[in-house]
Protein backbone atom coordinates (compact mmCIF):
# COMPACT_ATOMS: atom_id res chain seq x y z
CA UNK A 1 0.00 0.00 0.00
CA UNK A 2 1.46 3.39 -0.96
CA UNK A 3 1.86 6.03 1.70
CA UNK A 4 0.23 9.44 1.15
CA UNK A 5 3.75 10.92 0.95
CA UNK A 6 4.66 8.62 -1.95
CA UNK A 7 1.45 9.51 -3.79
CA UNK A 8 2.20 13.20 -3.26
CA UNK A 9 5.76 12.79 -4.63
CA UNK A 10 4.33 11.06 -7.70
CA UNK A 11 1.84 13.88 -8.27
CA UNK A 12 4.56 16.51 -7.90
CA UNK A 13 6.72 14.77 -10.55
CA UNK A 14 3.82 14.68 -13.01
CA UNK A 15 2.91 18.31 -12.30
CA UNK A 16 6.57 19.19 -13.01
CA UNK A 17 5.97 17.59 -16.44
CA UNK A 18 8.54 14.92 -15.58
CA UNK A 19 6.20 12.25 -16.96
CA UNK A 20 8.91 9.86 -18.17
CA UNK A 21 10.87 10.32 -14.96
CA UNK A 22 7.73 9.60 -12.91
CA UNK A 23 7.36 6.32 -14.82
CA UNK A 24 10.99 5.43 -14.08
CA UNK A 25 10.67 6.30 -10.40
CA UNK A 26 7.21 4.97 -9.56
CA UNK A 27 6.33 2.06 -11.91
CA UNK A 28 7.36 -1.53 -11.42
CA UNK A 29 9.57 -2.95 -14.17
CA UNK A 30 6.71 -5.18 -15.44
CA UNK A 31 3.88 -2.69 -14.83
CA UNK A 32 1.03 -2.15 -17.27
CA UNK A 33 -0.69 0.96 -18.64
CA UNK A 34 -4.05 0.79 -20.36
CA UNK A 35 -5.93 3.61 -22.08
CA UNK A 36 -9.72 3.41 -22.37
CA UNK A 37 -9.80 -0.41 -22.21
CA UNK A 38 -7.30 -0.68 -25.07
CA UNK A 39 -4.49 -3.21 -25.20
CA UNK A 40 -2.17 -2.73 -22.24
CA UNK A 41 1.31 -1.34 -22.74
CA UNK A 42 3.59 -3.63 -20.73
CA UNK A 43 6.85 -2.69 -19.05
CA UNK A 44 8.31 0.43 -17.52
CA UNK A 45 10.62 0.94 -20.51
CA UNK A 46 7.61 1.08 -22.85
CA UNK A 47 5.88 3.62 -20.57
CA UNK A 48 8.98 5.82 -20.46
CA UNK A 49 9.39 5.70 -24.26
CA UNK A 50 5.73 6.61 -24.82
CA UNK A 51 5.93 9.55 -22.43
CA UNK A 52 9.18 10.78 -23.98
CA UNK A 53 7.63 10.62 -27.46
CA UNK A 54 4.57 12.69 -26.55
CA UNK A 55 6.61 15.26 -24.62
CA UNK A 56 9.05 15.60 -27.55
CA UNK A 57 6.17 16.42 -29.93
CA UNK A 58 4.72 19.19 -27.75
CA UNK A 59 5.98 22.77 -27.54
CA UNK A 60 4.76 22.88 -23.95
CA UNK A 61 2.73 20.79 -21.54
CA UNK A 62 0.85 21.79 -18.41
CA UNK A 63 -0.12 18.99 -16.02
CA UNK A 64 -2.42 19.48 -13.04
CA UNK A 65 -3.86 17.13 -10.45
CA UNK A 66 -7.50 17.95 -9.70
CA UNK A 67 -7.99 17.10 -6.06
CA UNK A 68 -9.08 15.22 -4.06
CA UNK A 69 -7.03 12.09 -4.70
CA UNK A 70 -8.75 8.88 -3.64
CA UNK A 71 -6.71 6.19 -1.89
CA UNK A 72 -8.23 2.89 -0.80
CA UNK A 73 -5.67 0.28 0.21
CA UNK A 74 -3.53 -0.50 -2.85
CA UNK A 75 -5.82 1.44 -5.20
CA UNK A 76 -5.47 5.12 -6.07
CA UNK A 77 -7.64 7.31 -8.32
CA UNK A 78 -6.29 10.62 -9.60
CA UNK A 79 -8.09 13.12 -11.82
CA UNK A 80 -5.70 14.95 -14.17
CA UNK A 81 -5.98 17.98 -16.44
CA UNK A 82 -3.43 18.37 -19.26
CA UNK A 83 -2.83 21.08 -21.82
CA UNK A 84 -0.55 20.34 -24.78
CA UNK A 85 0.59 23.14 -27.07
CA UNK A 86 1.68 21.85 -30.49
CA UNK A 87 4.18 23.31 -33.00
CA UNK A 88 1.39 24.19 -35.47
CA UNK A 89 -0.27 26.52 -32.93
CA UNK A 90 -3.05 24.15 -31.88
CA UNK A 91 -3.75 22.92 -28.36
CA UNK A 92 -5.13 19.79 -26.79
CA UNK A 93 -6.94 20.25 -23.48
CA UNK A 94 -7.96 17.04 -21.80
CA UNK A 95 -9.04 15.60 -18.49
CA UNK A 96 -8.58 12.00 -17.55
CA UNK A 97 -9.08 9.72 -14.61
CA UNK A 98 -6.15 7.47 -13.71
CA UNK A 99 -6.89 4.38 -11.65
CA UNK A 100 -3.78 2.75 -10.25
CA UNK A 101 -2.96 -0.44 -8.37
CA UNK A 102 0.14 -0.13 -6.23
CA UNK A 103 2.42 -2.78 -4.76
CA UNK A 104 4.17 -1.11 -1.88
CA UNK A 105 5.52 2.20 -3.18
CA UNK A 106 5.37 1.26 -6.90
CA UNK A 107 2.60 1.28 -9.48
CA UNK A 108 1.81 -2.21 -10.79
CA UNK A 109 -1.00 -1.20 -13.15
CA UNK A 110 -2.54 2.03 -14.32
CA UNK A 111 -5.68 2.53 -16.40
CA UNK A 112 -6.63 5.87 -17.94
CA UNK A 113 -10.22 6.86 -18.70
CA UNK A 114 -10.94 9.88 -20.91
CA UNK A 115 -13.11 11.04 -23.75
CA UNK A 116 -11.05 10.32 -26.90
CA UNK A 117 -12.64 13.34 -28.62
CA UNK A 118 -10.47 15.49 -26.35
CA UNK A 119 -7.34 14.29 -28.16
CA UNK A 120 -8.21 16.23 -31.32
CA UNK A 121 -6.11 19.44 -31.36
CA UNK A 122 -8.02 22.70 -31.58
CA UNK A 123 -7.02 26.24 -32.56
CA UNK A 124 -5.50 28.14 -29.68
CA UNK A 125 -7.76 30.89 -28.34
CA UNK A 126 -6.10 34.25 -27.72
Amino acid sequence: MPSPDVIERFIIRVEENAHAEACEEFHLLDSTMTENQGAPRVGRHAHVAAEQAIMARAVSVTSQCIRPVFIHGDHVAIRWRFRFEWPNGTVTDMEEMAVQRWVGDKIASETFFYDPAQRVPKPQMS
